[in-house]
């Protein structure tokens, strides 16, 4: 039996009708495990098991639309089509005929295409599709809108909720927010004498009372910039508002570099890359540690820590602002700055992500964000499976709808507004699994991969992840950081694989550092260092590298 911590039931974006059918619309209710029409005596006839969860078919013609004055609906008909996943899309999984070892698990890549397929389904539903759905960060966070700006925030388990800052004094009472039926609360500021009431790289945040009737602070979980005063030790984070005037926003000038053929990355930490005592910022980087990697004849350039993290200590792992550029390097104009240098000079840039886990920091994170929550009402697991005991962080619910509108529209996000050109995929394997890894020697053995401990939800989000990035940008490079050598994760989707470009050929640095450190030369084993160069997966691609951030 495999274990899914959370069904496929799709709620329905902020707003939306039914234009195009004549059934009376129905409110249809989120949860874990159902799609339900929530009118006494609806019709809900024709609704099949599906995946092991009960789902009501949906009109095929139930097309909807993002609007802010209609009322969130659906339409619960007894259309047996609308939600049959293809056979052919479940049944022809190329991967197995790659690897005859697979085939006993055939029934796992069956489910877990299957989930992939009912997943996309939905977005086609309620979202306009995968693509569109990972436009998140034009509907939440803030935004520009005719005649003022507008807020909003996912936060269902608040009882009240308020934006504050500069703008209004940090008033509470001055700007209240409404929430709707699925737990998102917004609120539009008019324009000011016809000028955003609320300036440019000016302090905000979110203010809420929770179960407890106690009011907090946070930073917007979409914000796109935070800084932190460096006079004040131990200062809290503020989130800012980003929308500079066309004359300081950049503008990119060159075009993204094809892609090669062979990766040659250089990887690279920009606050540690100064020959100066101090932390380095993105236009340093870019005027002079650039030209010199493109002198050494790197074709690739891979940035660690862009993501805001609090805690510098962490090497960007511990994020805690998932939509906002590292600030002690400089602005989010300052990085496009750096990644349109390296496109000048033929260098693609990659970005190491984190959505394996997120910081535990309550006041700057999204940790303790929503208190009080239930499982549907929060970023992460609740309980024990929230937590992961060596990294000391909190772990996301890839089976809740807006953690993978969260996570798909941050990938988009960075693909677009910064033009990087592919992602490294950190700590994968503590995604795969509901172990995380902790303890576990893997041995080749193919159960310890396709068991009760995988974990399919995050499976399918990374499969939809790299659906959806490869196709925004066709030649995007995307590296799976995984030890576990779990089988198909360098294959395509299409095949049943999980669709990374790359997986990185961890033993090989480990052995490097280990002879370097504990043989003497005339002990070096020809026949080991030939084992780890040329020991993967069959069709997978593998970078192969002597050293990282891991050896350093």
């Amino acid at each position: 039996m495999l274990r899914s911590l959370g069904s496929i039931a799709a709620p329905p974006p902020l707003r939306g009708s039914s234009p195009s059918s004549d059934k009376t619309p129905t409110r249809v209710l989120r949860n874990n495990h159902w799609l339900c029409n929530c009118l006494p005596n609806a019709s809900t006839q024709q609704s099949r098991k599906l995946l092991g969860h009960h789902v009501f078919r949906l009109s095929s013609n139930s097309y909807r639309n993002f609007s802010h004055g209609s009322p969130i609906s659906a339409v619960v008909t007894d259309d047996s089509s609308t939600m049959m996943t293809s056979d052919e899309d479940t049944e022809n999984i190329g991967i197995l005929g790659l690897d005859p070892g697979l085939e006993t698990f055939k029934d796992h890549f069956k489910y877990r295409m299957r989930r992939y397929v009912e997943q996309k389904t939905l977005f086609e539903k309620y979202e306009g599709g995968l693509e569109e759905f990972a436009r998140g960060y034009l509907k939440f966070g803030f935004n520009r809108e005719e005649g003022g700006i507008v807020y909003r925030e996912w936060a269902p388990a608040a009882q009240e909720a308020a934006l504050i800052g500069d703008f209004n004094g940090w008033d509470g009472s001055s700007h209240k927010m409404e929430k709707n039926e699925f737990g998102v609360w917004s609120i539009k500021i008019p324009d000011s004498v016809g000028k955003p009431a609320i300036p440019h790289n000016s302090k905000v945040k979110f203010r809420f009372k929770h179960g407890d009737g106690v009011w907090v602070d946070r930073i917007p979980a979409w914000i796109k910039y935070a800084t932190v005063d460096p006079t004040i030790f131990a200062a809290p984070y503020d989130g800012v508002y980003w929308d500079p005037p066309s004359s300081e926003r950049y503008e990119f000038k060159y075009p993204r570099p094809p892609k090669p053929k062979a990766p040659r990355i250089y990887e690279a930490h920009v606050g540690m890359s100064s020959t100066e005592p101090c932390i380095n910022s993105y236009r340093e980087f870019a005027d002079d540690v650039l030209p010199r990697i493109q002198k050494n004849n790197y074709n690739t350039v891979q940035l660690m820590a862009v993501m805001e993290h609090s805690y510098y200590g962490s090497f960007g792992y511990h994020v805690t602002n998932f939509f906002a550029v590292s600030s002690r390097s400089g602005t989010p104009e300052d990085l496009k700055y750096l990644i349109d240098k390296a496109h000048s000079l033929g260098l693609q840039v990659l970005m190491d992500v984190v959505h394996s886990h997120a910081s535990n920091n309550v006041t700057d994170g999204l940790n303790g964000f929503d208190v009080g929550q239930n499982s549907q009402e929060s970023y992460f697991h609740t309980g024990d499976g929230g937590y992961h005991k060596l990294w000391d962080s909190r772990l996301f619910n890839y089976g809740n709808w807006e953690v993978l509108r969260f996570l798909l529209s941050n990938l988009r996000w960075w693909l677009e507004e910064f033009k990087f050109d592919g992602f490294r995929f950190d700590g994968v394997t503590s995604m795969l699994y509901h172990h995380h890894g902790i303890n576990m020697v893997f041995t080749g053995d193919y159960n310890e991969y396709f068991s009760e401990a995988t974990d399919v939800d995050a499976v399918v989000y990374l499969m939809l992840a790299n659906s959806l990035i490869h196709n925004i940008l066709l030649d995007a490079t995307v590296i799976a950081e995984d030890v576990s050598g779990m089988p198909g994760l360098g294959r395509p989707v299409s095949e049943g694989g999980t669709g990374f470009d790359y997986r990185l050929a961890m033993a090989i640095p480990d052995r490097w550092i280990n002879y370097l450190k504990n043989k003497n030369d005339e002990e070096w084993s020809m026949k080991e260092i030939s084992w780890s160069l040329t020991n993967r997966r069959y069709t997978e691609k593998c970078l192969s590298y002597a050293e990282s951030h891991d050896q350093v």
